[in-house]
């Protein structure tokens, strides 16, 4: 296919369901409104993504939801996998698990994701053996990290490690001391998730990343949350296998941008004190005298895998000349004043989120909004709006 017919997609390949559409529990910390029916209507008409990755797709319920789809004709395979509802979003099919096997040291999460149903169907039920409920997300499977990896892969599927940095179930905030190697086959990832409160700078000091492509995702647990990080795919079709070749910048296929909150705005940048959420010293020591009862802020645990890694592997920084550039967004329910009804005034105008944050001209803004609410809007655009860090599970602020 011509370059000239390809096309850039809004993309966002960690989304969560709350609960299936009989009211079962799916993601026990997920919205119960979080249903694959609202997720595919938040999704694609009110946020504007145009590929999603679905990432509870395992549970045997979800199956049968998107099965249906297809049966009354709203949905269709890909050939080359994935599910297209209605010729207006992607699905991508996925499973959250959590590794926490001899090798590790604290729980992992990882993404593992499928081209079709039926391969879905058979990773499910694989898991099933695995994990002490198969109808619910994010569950410890028991079995080694390498393992799972040669599943995945031996079913054409991608490994993902998920949020890497953040201080809870992941890979970098509890599962290793120092390096990946520790738990996994490096040849066998696919690509790296960064996670809430990093970004492809943060991601690049750590010199063993330096050969992945990485994936800026939502992992949302409610409908406004999803998109809050999201990438730009530039594919010739939105199929499983067109975007596996963009994770693998394979034949021009490529991530164009990876967009997401900034650093500071995020849970879990600086380190906190877990008895009374102040800031803590070089020391681990807070305001108020409390030692060591920290939750570390990825900031701080990411300059400290950085050195661990330069002694380890020799080389300080890591970087690469393929990396795209990585665009910080502040999503409407950040901006001061903007409440739910004041988002359906500019989206019944202006139809995506993604459109009003990044593309409408003020003077269009101005139809719907005060002056200070759109100034703000186009200054969060161009990253100039002072932040007040988040940290300890506390999302950060615009000043």
């Amino acid at each position: 296919m011509q370059e000239d017919n390809w096309k850039e997609y809004y993309t966002d390949l960690h989304i969560h369901i709350g609960q299936t559409k009989s009211g079962k529990p799916v993601k026990i910390t997920a919205s119960k409104n979080l249903t694959l029916e609202r997720i595919l209507e938040e999704a694609s008409y009110k946020k504007g993504m145009e590929i999603i990755g679905v990432i509870d797709s395992h549970s045997p319920e979800i199956l049968l939801e998107i099965k249906e789809l297809i049966d009354k004709g709203l949905a269709f395979e890909y050939v080359d996998g994935g599910v297209c509802y209605q010729n207006k979003v992607t699905i991508i099919l996925g499973c959250e698990l959590e590794i926490y096997d001899e090798s590790s040291q604290g729980p992992i999460h990882i993404l593992c994701y499928f081209p079709t149903l039926e391969i879905m169907k058979y990773f499910s039920q694989w898991c099933k053996q695995r994990v002490k409920n198969i109808q619910l997300s994010s569950q410890r499977i028991y079995t080694t990290g390498i393992e799972l990896q040669k599943v995945v892969k031996g079913l054409g599927g991608w490994f993902i490690p998920a949020h890497v940095f953040t201080p809870f179930k992941s890979l970098y905030g509890k599962g290793v001391h120092v390096s990946l190697q520790e738990v996994f086959d490096p040849a066998l990832i696919d690509g790296i998730e960064l996670g809430l409160s990093s970004d492809t700078e943060m991601g690049d000091k750590l010199i063993e990343l330096k050969n992945y492509t990485f994936l800026s995702n939502s992992d949302a647990h409610s409908a406004s949350k999803i998109g809050r990080e999201h990438q730009i795919l530039r594919l010739a079709n939105p199929t499983f296998r067109e975007i596996g070749k963009a994770i693998m910048n394979e034949d021009g296929r490529k991530i164009t941008k990876n967009i997401g909150l900034h650093p500071k705005l995020g849970k879990y940048y600086q380190t906190i004190c877990q008895v009374c959420s102040s800031y803590v010293d070089k020391n681990n020591i807070c305001e108020k005298g409390h030692q060591g009862q920290i939750i570390r802020g990825v900031y701080d645990r990411i300059m400290e895998l950085s050195e661990k890694q330069y002694q380890l592997f020799g080389e300080k920084q890591a970087g690469s000349n393929n990396r795209p550039p990585y665009v910080h967004q502040v999503p409407l329910e950040f901006i001061p004043g903007c409440g739910s009804k004041t988002i359906e005034k500019l989206l019944s105008l202006f139809k995506t989120e993604m459109k009003i944050i990044h593309e409408i001209e003020e003077e269009e803004l101005l139809k719907v909004v005060p002056k200070k609410m759109a100034n703000q809007i186009i200054q969060a655009r161009l990253g100039k709006l002072s932040l007040k860090e988040g940290g300890g599970g506390t999302y950060g602020k615009l000043i």
